[in-house]
């Protein structure tokens, strides 16, 4: 059982007490604050568990979790710092969420009561009786009318065992054989003859759950006739039922032909009774048939049938029963439940998820592909590196999956349940870079928000932070890395106060960082800081045995894009694939294979050599067709040459730093690391 300590009993300290009071798995050590008044401070009294209003004097009593339910994040901040290392400190937004969650389920809970309430008005107002029994055949519902003709009341009825009441009922019988009973005799031990319908009662599990009957005074009926009540009197009543109720109902009549739609029907679809009544029961249906015509054609019911209806195709369920009338089927009655709210909530959840999702590392290990022996040796040292605390320096090609090894990285290490930060050095301008890493105080600068800012490296805290190109930063960023680097420490743009970190720094680079400290662009100081734990990840000409397997990864990932079903290449486009030198490594490769997808008509399965767009070099050389006349190079081989001269002068001008020679060319700095790669300019 873990031990958990409250701290905080306002609003959300105290529906967290409601919730974990009834858990088993969990005992409540102490609930603190410094308010004694304090909601939750009466609640914990109510239910004798501790109280206090210093939570340090709790941290040796062998906590397990720690809920922060103050909201203030100076106080998260010392219970992080002052826990035990087995202790889970959990925020207190998460408080403030779940108090939100009870709210929203009380107000549903609120219009349930009062649906369940419209529900029994209206049953209550009919004149035939119903009782409603659950699986152990007590009466749980009975209406107004059916009081009137059993000639007992509610509270006489209700909870008693139906046998006790009605000793001849065959709702027993019903819940053993779960069929329904249509138009019945039955008499009663008041000397009245009734008409009974018995029917069981299954749940959306298809469970039985109980059974009711719905039954007529036979003499009533009598009375009426005798009377001679009009027939419209009773259709008015009908129809006053129906739009009074606040399900969406439709009724179509033994041709298929609406009869009878109400209000709420036209909310939902927004179709008016002109648009339905007389017309076939098809013409309110987006997408989707007309249960109506089904039911009426089976004589069998339909249950919670998914469809869209109305202009806006709105997403509804629906349930349709038949209308049979001495054994002919004389129309149907269909009920319409609207999802569209549901599933506008259910999207917005998937988008939140996605958002958190962003937010965290999202690989492993297991995501990454390869079993070359190339690919085994740089997994194994990323295996080792998550493992200790040291920087790693990921070294490879553009599109070689540095990224990957990162992510993978983190969720190995002890650091895993805290955040993972992602920074593009390369992509960030350098006059906003110092204060996006290390954060600024207020007025630090003008714009600077009131309060200041957390930098990226604060955000990172107990986390991992990825630095990525990190050989595209300036001489004065590498310096200020380097000190980070050293004391574990960031002072922000405009403070003076150094703020103490425990982040692990994991950095990337295809650049030649030996080379660009030759040429005085990268310190020397700072790369042996970064190099402890170097792993160098193989291009993908370095490990082409892996081909088939990441082919077959990527495939399977475009076909849920795609909502294809392709499941192989086939061996001449194989080797085609295997023949070149892939200078965009994987990223390359996913590209063509995309677009070999996306060649490929809707119904083929396995890519083809055709498939396939022309790739440039091959693993033997690029093979330029002969010049039309000796002397003279062809128009594609003098433009790549000239390409290629052209982007070592801009590099060398600008002392090799990739950044500012992407913006002189005026090309993205991937479409220069993929050209660059692509001529072999180092």
């Amino acid at each position: 059982m873990k031990r958990v300590l409250i701290v905080g009993a306002g609003k959300g300290g105290s529906a967290l007490l409601e919730i974990l009071h009834t858990t088993k798995r969990m005992e409540i050590a102490a609930v603190i604050d410094h308010n004694k008044d304090a909601p939750g401070i009466s609640l914990a009294k109510k239910y004798e568990i501790p109280t206090g209003c210093d939570w340090k004097s709790w941290l040796d009593k062998n906590i397990d979790i720690i809920i922060e339910a103050t909201g203030k994040e100076q106080v998260l901040k010392e219970l992080i710092k002052e826990r035990s290392q087995n202790t889970v400190v959990i925020p207190g937004a998460v408080a403030y969420i779940i108090s939100e969650l009870i709210d929203e389920k009380e107000a549903l809970l609120g219009r349930i009561k009062l649906q369940m309430n419209n529900q029994e008005l209206i049953l209550n107002n009919i004149r035939d009786g119903m009782i409603v029994i659950n699986r152990e055949e007590r009466i749980k519902f009975v209406n107004q009318s059916a009081q009137r003709i059993i000639g007992s009341k509610k509270d006489q009825l209700e909870g008693r065992r139906i046998m006790e009441v009605i000793p001849n009922s065959r709702l027993p019988e019903v819940l053993r054989s779960e069929r329904k009973e249509v138009n019945q005799k039955l008499f009663l031990e008041n000397g009245k003859k009734i008409i009974t319908t018995r029917i069981p009662i299954i749940n959306a599990e298809d469970k039985l759950i109980g059974a009711f009957a719905i039954f007529k005074d036979i003499t009533e009926v009598v009375n009426l006739a005798e009377e001679n009540t009009d027939l419209k009197e009773i259709k008015t009543m009908l129809e006053a039922i129906i739009h009074s109720s606040d399900e969406a109902i439709s009724v179509a009549d033994e041709n298929g032909n609406g009869l009878i739609i109400n209000p709420a029907y036209t909310r939902i679809t927004g179709l008016q009774e002109s648009d339905i009544i007389g017309k076939p029961a098809s013409v309110d249906i987006s997408e989707g048939e007309s249960m109506h015509m089904k039911v009426l054609e089976t004589r069998r019911p339909v249950r919670r049938v998914r469809m869209k209806v109305g202009p806006g195709k709105k997403d509804v369920l629906v349930n349709v029963a038949p209308v049979i009338v001495d054994g002919k089927i004389k129309g149907s009655v269909g009920v319409l439940h609207d999802v569209s709210e549901i599933q506008s909530l259910t999207n917005e959840l998937k988008r939140a998820r996605q958002i958190i999702r962003n937010l965290e590392a999202k690989y492993t290990f297991d995501d990454i592909i390869g079993t070359s022996p190339e690919m085994k040796l740089a997994l194994e040292q990323a295996k080792v590196g998550a493992k200790t605390p040291a920087t790693v320096l990921l070294r490879g090609a553009s599109g070689t999956g540095k990224e990957l090894f990162a992510h993978a990285i983190h969720n190995e290490s002890d650091r895993k349940h805290h955040k993972f930060i992602r920074v593009n050095c390369a992509a960030i301008a350098e006059s906003i870079l110092e204060s996006e890493l290390f954060g600024y105080e207020e007025g630090a600068f003008s714009g600077a928000k009131h309060g200041g800012k957390k930098g990226l490296f604060e955000e990172a805290n107990m986390g991992s932070i990825f630095l990525d190109e990190i050989g595209e930063l300036s001489l004065n960023m590498q310096a200020k890395l380097l000190r980070v680097l050293q004391e574990n420490e960031i002072i922000r743009v405009g403070g003076t106060e150094p703020i103490a970190l425990n982040v692990r720094i994991i950095a990337a680079t295809n650049v030649n960082l030996e080379k660009a400290i030759m040429h005085q662009s990268f310190r020397e100081d700072l790369y042996y800081r970064i190099n402890r734990l170097p792993i160098f990840i193989p291009s993908l000409e370095e490990r082409l045995s892996d081909l088939p397997e990441l082919a077959e990864h990527i495939i399977q990932k475009l076909n849920e894009d795609y909502g294809r079903k392709v499941h192989a290449v086939n061996e001449r486009a194989m080797e085609y694939l295997k023949s070149y030198k892939w200078p965009g490594n994987i990223r390359e490769l996913e590209n063509v294979i995309g677009r070999a997808m996306i060649y490929m008509h809707i119904n083929d399965e396995v890519i083809q050599r055709q498939h396939i767009p022309e790739l440039g070099t091959s693993s033997q050389g690029s093979q330029i067709s002969a010049a039309p006349r000796a002397g003279i190079l062809p128009l594609q081989a003098a433009m790549e040459q000239y390409e290629k001269e052209l982007i070592r002068e801009v590099y060398q001008q600008n002392n090799y730093n990739k950044t500012k020679t992407a913006e002189d060319l005026q090309i993205s700095i991937r479409n220069l690391y993929y050209k660059m790669n692509k001529y072999q300019i180092d």
